[in-house]
């Protein structure tokens, strides 16, 4: 059966004075979110977020895909229900990139611009896209690399986990024992490039590797939050385990309603 070994790191970054990132590490599930922006409550929508979508994931023995679908209509179930209970957080969001596996089929659901790689035999390979504008623009033909790196609008972020019914690009990883799968929210990818990534996977343990990425970005700045998470695929027996919790996710206070999201995934 296959399963993650993984680790994670976060980093409140050098200029803002919270962390509005969160994120789950397990076997059989994989998560980051982010906050949208450093806006409105962006630490309730991140931990609201992945407190919905693992707990549902962890609910569920079979089907990656369908439990992602009803992951994020929880989550979005969640983020809706916090805005109503307290109209000071309207327009709270969050990004939300997580990867669950069966013990045979890998799937990823995506919103927002946290970003997953998949990092086999040597290469790294992005397998989400930016749901952002300058995306957009990118793919449209109307600007290039360097104009989006410095656009105004580089961190508009055009889908997220809101409270809304918007649905997660979904995606099928074909993946193997020994390949590595790395979540990161733009604190990292912001400030630190795709081949420097490669390059410190490519020489780090899974520890060392977060680690090194986390120093990376905070070495450029660090004006954002930063958060890793990599996973490498074993083969192996499964296994019982809590996961590891970090960024806003590990205060309970964050998530809008623990016991209505265990009922909505028993």
């Amino acid at each position: 059966m296959l399963r993650f070994s993984g680790t994670g790191e976060t980093h409140v970054g050098l200029v803002r004075t919270g962390n509005e990132d969160s994120a789950f590490v397990g076997p059989t599930c994989l998560l980051v979110a982010d906050g949208v922006g450093g806006g409105a409550a962006g630490e309730v929508a991140s931990a609201t977020a992945a407190y919905a979508v693992a707990a549902t994931v962890l609910a569920a023995e079979a089907d990656p895909a369908g439990t992602l679908t009803r992951a994020v209509e929880a989550a979005q179930v969640q983020v809706a229900a916090g805005v109503a209970a307290d109209p000071s957080r309207a327009g709270m969001a969050t990004t939300l990139t997580v990867v669950v596996t069966d013990g045979r089929t890998f799937v990823l659901a995506h919103l927002g611009d946290s970003r997953g790689y998949v990092f086999s035999r040597g290469a790294l390979t992005r397998v989400t896209r930016d749901h952002t504008y300058v995306q957009d623009l990118l793919d449209e033909g109307r600007i290039g690399s360097l104009d989006a790196a410095q656009h105004p609008w580089r961190n508009v972020v055009l889908r997220t986990v809101d409270g809304r019914d918007g649905a997660a690009d979904l995606l099928t990883l074909h993946l193997a024992p020994g390949d590595r799968v790395l979540l990161a929210s733009d604190g990292l990818t912001d400030l630190v490039g795709e081949d420097e990534i490669a390059e410190i996977l490519g020489r780090r343990g899974d520890d060392d590797a977060v680690a090194a990425l986390v120093a990376a970005a905070l070495s450029r700045g660090g004006r954002d939050n930063v958060t890793c998470v990599l996973g490498t695929v074993v083969d192996g027996p499964p296994i019982s385990a809590d996961g590891l919790l970090l960024g806003a996710l590990r205060d309970p206070a964050n998530v809008v309603d623990v016991a209505a999201v265990r009922s909505d995934s028993a």
